[in-house]
């Protein structure tokens, strides 16, 4: 059966702004701070001493006879094979390519589900399963627990996670952790655009942010790089 979502969007009524002479909001966000705090304890009580977990992203829309899906499906059972976890969005897609292979290479398998009124149906491949209301929670969980980002093709949510690592990593917010983009079909415009647009044209970039993340075309080379930079920097 479909699960239902509430109509009410945690997210629009934390970022919405007051109206003037509003003091509904009085009332009701510091009630909503706690459900917050109350999300990051859950986050951290479940995933407490959980090990090395390398988080892998991708399109919710992927289906499972493209090769992206099969090739994330193979990664995590990669990953399980050299002890580590896996974490994902739970949803559908390349998270449920992930945490299927993770899960059936008898791994640790972690879905950090988040509410939303499309797409997003957990899948049945966790483990280890959270429900959140708030991405920046949810991104803060994958942020804290994961010594690796793989990111596979996908869209404006995907994105979002490439950016935010990039950026953190850029500013020393984060240890460097490896950021894997797999598939040079997908990503060749975006980096093409990084070094010509950011780095060259404008100087926006230092080349050494550039080398922040690899663009990885097998699963064994995905593996191989994030566990060679984890290894190195002693993460593991």
């Amino acid at each position: 059966m479909k699960k239902k979502y509430p109509k009410k969007n945690e997210d629009i009524e934390l970022l919405k702004s007051p109206g003037k002479g509003d003091s509904e909001f009085i009332h009701s966000d510091p009630w909503r701070v706690l459900r917050i705090q109350g999300e990051f304890v859950d986050g951290f009580d479940t995933l407490a001493g959980i090990g090395s977990c390398i988080s892998i992203f991708g399109s919710a829309r992927t289906g499972p006879d493209d090769d992206y899906y099969k090739a994330a499906e193979k990664t995590a059972a990669l990953l399980v094979e050299n002890d580590m976890g896996v974490i994902t969005g739970g949803g559908p897609g390349i998270m449920e390519a992930a945490n299927k292979g993770a899960f059936e290479a008898d791994g640790i398998s972690i879905g950090c589900n988040i509410e939303l009124p499309f797409e997003q149906e957990a899948n049945k491949y966790q483990n280890i399963s959270m429900e959140f209301h708030y991405f920046f929670v949810r991104k803060m969980i994958f942020m804290k627990y994961s010594v690796g980002y793989i990111i596979f093709p996908g869209g404006y949510g995907t994105l979002d996670e490439l950016f935010e690592s990039l950026t953190l990593a850029q500013t020393d917010k984060i240890e460097h952790f490896p950021i894997a983009l797999y598939g040079s079909e997908y990503w060749d415009g975006l980096t093409g655009w990084l070094d010509e647009c950011l780095l060259e044209k404008h100087g926006t970039i230092n080349p050494e942010d550039r080398k922040l993340f690899r663009v990885v075309d097998t699963p064994e080379e995905a593996v191989d790089y994030v566990l060679k930079i984890i290894s190195e920097k002693g993460f593991i």
